[in-house]
């Protein structure tokens, strides 16, 4: 997952808003969103080649995403698979601080990284890196691969488009957020990051939606949370950015 862009309690309407793309190579194998046959109450996709997810819910309304962390000084030495994070979360009764708490004896084992973890009533932040916590209060945030809201030029223009559609609706259309997802416009040279990849590849993957030849965009998520717990989860995938697939699903959240 390489871009996040969220709103947690900014909407009248909704408690959260969740614009979503993951970027990973084509030959990576990859189920589309389901429920889990070994995990019933977990909606995600999974990554079939470590088991593990990038983002998902519960019937009872938790959450969490992950974003993989990119920097030449910090990028670790972990060998565990970042997608447990966000499949153990969701898959055990621990609470959020709980869970958090073991994140961060186990920072080690991961090559770095950012979670969200949490539900529609409490949300939080955690990045290994810095081992750093923050509890999410009301607003509208981006995260890609460095630490939360920081300035990438994919970050800022995603947060602000997420913030200028909604200020103007009541009701979130899915298929405008997807719209937005597709913004594949790269970012101006002297705007880029440098992230230890080089200038041309910074430039490649500065876009919010990206088309390589071996690596991309393979799909986009939208999650919404209103008031009354209904959850709306729609997943969008695509092959070398052509759609391919879309999954809707929606329920209540149980109590």
């Amino acid at each position: 997952m390489c871009l996040i862009n969220f709103q947690f309690h900014d909407h009248p309407q909704y408690k959260l808003i969740v614009a979503a793309n993951r970027d990973e190579f084509y030959k990576r194998p990859t189920a589309s969103a389901h429920f889990w046959e070994d995990e019933p109450v977990i909606l995600a996709g999974r990554d079939l080649q470590q088991m593990g997810t990038w983002l998902g819910v519960t019937k009872q309304g938790r959450f969490a995403a992950l974003t993989n962390f990119r920097h030449p000084d910090h990028m670790g030495t972990g060998g565990k698979s970042r997608g447990e994070i966000v499949k153990n979360y969701l898959s055990e009764d621990l609470s959020t601080e709980e869970y958090i708490t073991q994140l961060r004896s186990s920072k080690e084992d991961f090559v770095g990284y950012n979670v969200l973890v949490g539900s529609p009533e409490e949300l939080f932040y955690y990045n290994n890196v810095e081992d750093t916590i923050t509890k999410i209060e009301p607003g509208t945030y981006g995260l890609s691969n460095h630490f939360l809201n920081t300035p990438w030029p994919k970050v800022v223009k995603g947060t602000q488009n997420l913030k200028n559609y909604t200020k103007d609706t009541s009701k979130v259309d899915e298929a405008k957020l997807f719209e937005l997802l597709l913004d594949a416009e790269e970012s101006a040279e002297e705007e880029l990051p440098n992230t230890g990849i080089g200038r041309e590849l910074e430039k490649k993957l500065s876009p919010l939606f990206i088309k390589l030849p071996d690596y991309g965009t393979r799909c986009s998520t939208v999650l919404t949370i209103d008031y009354k717990n209904n959850l709306t989860f729609v997943e969008r995938n695509y092959e070398h950015g052509i759609l391919k697939e879309e999954k809707q699903f929606s329920f209540k959240i149980e109590n």
